[in-house]
């Protein structure tokens, strides 16, 4: 059986796995904060860690993680340039197909608007799956289901 991870790559990086069905599987958010005391490559170690164990126990599955073409700030650029490249070679080490969702894609398929606020992309979530969850875990929800549905 075919499962769907999907990936919202940030600090507070939402996840997601679907079944073939768009049934949700597990969900949640990985904290990627820089520890007091750590440097600041174990965001990018942890990030390695959640994502081999989330592989691990749903093998077979394809992955898409959203892809965004601008951010508010240099940092969050490269934070988040740092997580695609983990996400990706990961993949690439592993054999798991993957590809990146455009955000207005996944948030046209969630709500009908390529430029849907938090809230929309949360209420869809509960509409779609019934679980209230914060924005990055929906967002990892539609990422998932976007790639089920072949939009990307």
């Amino acid at each position: 059986m075919t499962t769907y991870i999907g990936i919202d790559p940030a600090t507070a990086c939402g996840w997601a796995v679907l079944a073939a069905d768009g049934s949700r599987l597990a969900s949640g958010v990985w904290n990627l904060k820089v520890r007091r005391g750590e440097g600041c490559g174990m965001r990018y170690v942890r990030a390695r860690s959640y994502l081999l164990a989330l592989i691990d126990a749903y093998p077979g599955s394809l992955l898409g993680y959203e892809e965004v073409a601008r951010h508010k700030g240099p940092h969050a650029a490269h934070v988040y340039g740092g997580l695609v490249a983990v996400i990706t070679s990961v993949c690439e080490e592993r054999g798991v197909p993957y590809s990146g969702q455009p955000v207005a894609s996944v948030k046209r398929h969630a709500t009908g608007k390529g430029n849907a606020p938090k809230p929309a992309m949360i209420g869809a979530a509960l509409a779609s799956w019934g679980v209230y969850v914060g924005d990055d875990e929906a967002d990892a929800l539609f990422v998932a289901d976007a790639l089920r549905a072949g939009l990307a």
